[in-house]
């Protein structure tokens, strides 16, 4: 490689980092914004706790187990010991190339918030201290192997074997649709199963502060460039493809969000635009270099949609998602990969043509075999995780701490003045419809009552990044 172009990829990486870090205050303005002002700096302590422990993590054992050589050959598991502690990452490359450091510090980002995005689903009701547990132990038993299955590729000379999905099964996964986002909103289902459900649910507080979870949106949305287009690790065609794709798909989200609250419920909300946005960018993390233009504008409509009828579920089968991880991430997270095997342009720079360029049922294959493993695994395990720390730790807070909140009861701070805020009337606690399109209100007998119906979209439930 030459030297200039080298360095232009690494100044393109570089870059593409601090883009992705930018997604951390992002998610946690954005999960901080939908929750009451009694648990908002709570929910952001979730946030960058989780990908504090994962920087610790990711250097003792992380990067190992996610690109070292694959245990046995099998492709399931990098070598934990291969890069233990980090060693050797400092050295120069031999020949002109992306340096080692880079690399593992622009995929450390990547782990820390696909761990963070597991934090939306359990908001107001989760200890925290076992939060940090869960946020060490879920990332070494289901994270770092899904990962090395799936961003593990063999080395050229055949002196090293990555993981099955990438190399055996042939899936295309650009930026983590099944690694980062399936893997964490079917987590997040599994934990809050055991966790259970907020109390008063389904009628919960609404967000306190749309404007927070907007800005927040903004962040990630500017953040996803660098996620997706810097997953190419080069300054080229494909890295410029994909961030296309990834501004057209995001747009595209909120626009059929928009829409769709429009038919609906007869008025757009901002919280809802800002689910849609994200929406389209999980659903087009896989797939941005895989496919074209009108592509992304299909994925990112076919997102808004779906998944703004998807976070509705959580009320008709009584399971209780906080912030819509699952509805969002896991949701858009399998359109936008099983996609890639039905609308994969053979044109784009992933080269491959998919059901409708006349590709046939082998990419659609790989693609739906990749989803199926990592939602079976990533549940299963996690399941257990989440029963073993019920056992032992304790998942849940105790009422009256929930009551109360969990910025006073385990942080000793407030996020906003609360004699102010008490004599404004506004608390922040448990509020009853107002007649907006709300859908923090019970749920009838025979479903959703009708503010609900007419409005899934985030009111007191969320959306996540």
């Amino acid at each position: 490689m030459d030297v200039a172009i080298a360095a232009a990829d690494t100044a393109w990486v570089l870059a593409a980092m601090v883009a992705v870090a930018f997604m951390v205050p992002g998610l946690a303005l954005f999960y901080g914004g939908m929750v009451s002002i009694r648990s908002t700096l709570n929910m952001m302590m979730m946030t960058i706790g989780a990908v504090a422990v994962m920087a610790v993590l990711w250097v003792l054992i992380g990067y190992s187990l996610t690109f070292g050589d694959s245990v046995g050959g099998a492709g399931l598991l990098g070598d934990p010991l291969e890069y233990l502690g980090l060693r050797g990452i400092m050295a120069e490359p031999a020949t002109p190339g992306l340096p080692p450091a880079l690399f593992a510090g622009f995929l450390l980002l990547f782990a820390g918030i696909t761990v963070a995005l597991v934090a939306g689903g359990v908001a107001d009701r989760m200890r925290f201290s076992t939060w940090l547990v869960f946020a060490v132990v879920w990332p070494v038993l289901v994270f770092f192997p899904v990962a090395h299955w799936v961003f593990a590729f063999d080395s050229d000379d055949g002196s090293v074997t990555g993981g099955w999905i990438a190399n055996n099964l042939g899936a295309i996964d650009l930026a983590g649709g099944t690694a980062i986002h399936i893997n964490a909103g079917v987590a997040t289902l599994a934990l809050v199963l055991v966790l259970g459900r907020r109390a008063g649910f389904p009628a919960i507080s609404r967000p306190h502060s749309v404007p927070l979870t907007f800005l927040g949106a903004g962040m990630l949305f500017a953040g996803w460039i660098g996620f997706n287009a810097g997953s190419a690790v080069a300054a080229g065609n494909t890295a410029a493809v994909a961030a296309l794709n990834t501004v057209v798909a995001g747009l595209c989200g909120a626009l059929a969000w928009m829409i769709t609250e429009q038919v609906r419920a007869k008025h757009p909300t901002t919280l809802g635009v800002a689910s849609g946005l994200v929406a389209g960018l999980v659903g087009i993390t896989p797939a941005a270099a895989a496919v074209s233009p009108l592509g992304a504008i299909a994925i990112g409509l076919i997102c808004g949609v779906v998944c703004h009828y998807a976070v509705g579920l959580k009320y008709r089968l009584g399971y209780d998602d906080s912030l819509d991880v699952a509805g969002l991430h896991m949701v858009a997270g399998i359109i936008g990969t099983l996609l890639i095997g039905v609308i994969a342009d053979p044109a784009s720079p992933a080269g491959e043509a998919g059901l409708l360029y006349g590709g046939g049922f082998g990419q659609l294959g790989a693609q739906t075999l990749a989803t199926a493993a990592v939602l079976a695994y990533s549940f299963t395990v996690t399941l257990l995780i989440a029963f073993v720390l019920g056992k032992t730790m304790g998942l849940r807070v105790t009422e009256e701490d929930e009551r109360e909140g969990l910025d006073k009861a385990y942080h000793r701070e407030m996020a906003y003045f609360q004699d102010v805020l008490e004599s404004d009337g506004l608390e922040g606690g448990a509020l009853e419809p107002d007649g907006l399109g709300t859908d923090a209100v019970p749920v009838g007998e025979a479903g959703e009552t009708e503010a609900a119906t007419a409005s899934p979209s985030r009111s007191s439930s969320s959306r996540s990044s």
